[in-house]
């Protein structure tokens, strides 16, 4: 019996609707969580972040054990606590960053050693202790320690890697005490090689987790295959645990991976897009810095009610950030990250209604006319 409670309301073939109770409150599926990396979504407070919909966030285990520590956290009562979040969050295990920002790493079977991008000291971080700076940080669902295999590694190296992975799934599953309302999720590796995503698929079901996640993708392996890894893993995962693919990602990605079955993602690409002068909308993404927009008067999206769409006009928008004034940067990313909500809560809609097909037609269609000059 899982410690967090998933409910599949409506399926529209393989797409589907979920609730996912924890113990800060229901997580809507499909659902896109907003990235708080150092217990902040940045740019935003969180009442705003709440305010455009969101409902569950996610924090991440390597940079918060490196500061401001994983027991300081605690002793100030939680990661709730200290950010002033009130619903659901989801802490990644920090393999990815280790990853992709640690200096002079070492990986044996034990756990990690590396080396923080800070200021060089050395950390070790092993499955136990992944679970246990979890446990501190308070997070409603949890993620096992996985190592992130580089795209270009050959199919052998993915398989050790993968099965490494699945070994370390078994020490966190170990490790992990269940409380109600709270959560372990295991990470399913593997590359692009479907046999190794089956494999790795049945381990991680045979050990029991509370939902599924699809790890090692969005690192450079096109939209493409990203979405035939999907196809081809969703099938090996139980119909009534949460399937949460990471790491991914934009509008369409969000939309193709929905139609494969998948509940739950997370990206920086909303945020760090606000952070760097774009828009997504309905007709596609905006490059804010682009000359048309210095006299245009409308907003960035006719169809959105998010305060940066109600309040603000496309020319000023681009005067922001012509100026490099902070308050760029927070309009769109509001608005970015509304706009994500909007699209989840669209999709769920049309999965309720028996018309996902539909409306997956018309967003393609729809994101094809571009404004002109944009990209």
């Amino acid at each position: 019996m899982s410690a967090l409670a998933f409910e599949i309301l409506s399926t529209d073939g393989t797409a589907r609707t979920g609730s996912l109770m924890t113990a800060h409150g229901p997580i809507d599926t499909p659902a896109f969580m907003p990235v708080g990396t150092a217990a902040t979504v940045k740019a935003m407070t969180p009442e705003a972040v709440q305010a455009t919909g969101a409902q569950c966030i996610l924090a991440n285990t390597y940079h918060l054990m490196l500061r401001p520590g994983p027991e300081l956290i605690a002793e100030l009562g939680g990661l709730h606590a200290f950010m002033n979040w009130p619903g659901p969050i989801l802490t990644d295990s920090g393999g990815f960053q280790v990853w992709s920002l640690a200096k002079l790493r070492e990986l044996d079977e034990d756990g990690v050693e590396f080396r923080s991008h800070l200021d060089g000291a050395l950390h070790r971080l092993t499955p136990e202790r992944a679970v246990e700076i979890q446990a501190l940080l308070g997070g409603d669902v949890a993620m096992v320690l996985d190592e992130c295999t580089p795209l270009a590694a050959s199919e052998d190296e993915v398989a050790q890697s993968m099965r490494l992975s699945m070994r370390w799934a078994g020490r966190c599953k170990q490790a992990y005490r269940e409380r109600d309302g709270h959560g372990l999720f295991g990470i399913v590796q593997g590359g692009v090689y479907a046999h190794l995503r089956a494999e790795s698929a049945e381990t991680l079901v045979r050990l029991g987790f509370d939902g599924y996640a699809i790890g090692g993708l969005s690192v450079g392996e096109g939209q493409k295959a990203m979405l035939k890894v999907v196809e081809r893993t969703v099938p090996w995962l139980p119909e009534d645990r949460p399937r949460y693919l990471m790491g991914v990602g934009k509008p369409a990605d969000l939309v193709g991976a929905v139609g494969r079955g998948i509940d739950m993602f997370d990206c920086v690409l909303p945020t760090r897009s606000g952070r760097t002068d774009q828009a997504f909308t309905r007709a596609g993404t905006l490059n804010l810095r682009n000359a048309r927009h210095r006299k245009d008067p409308g907003p960035l999206d006719d169809a959105c009610a998010c305060p940066t769409c109600k309040g603000y006009s496309r020319a000023y928008l681009h005067h922001l950030v012509m100026a490099k004034e902070m308050l760029g940067p927070m309009l769109l990313t509001w608005h970015n990250l509304h706009y994500y909500q909007d699209l989840m809560a669209a999709m769920r809609q049309a999965i309720n209604a028996g018309a996902f097909e539909t409306f997956a037609a018309a967003f393609a269609a729809e994101q094809a006319v571009k404004e002109p000059g944009e990209n």
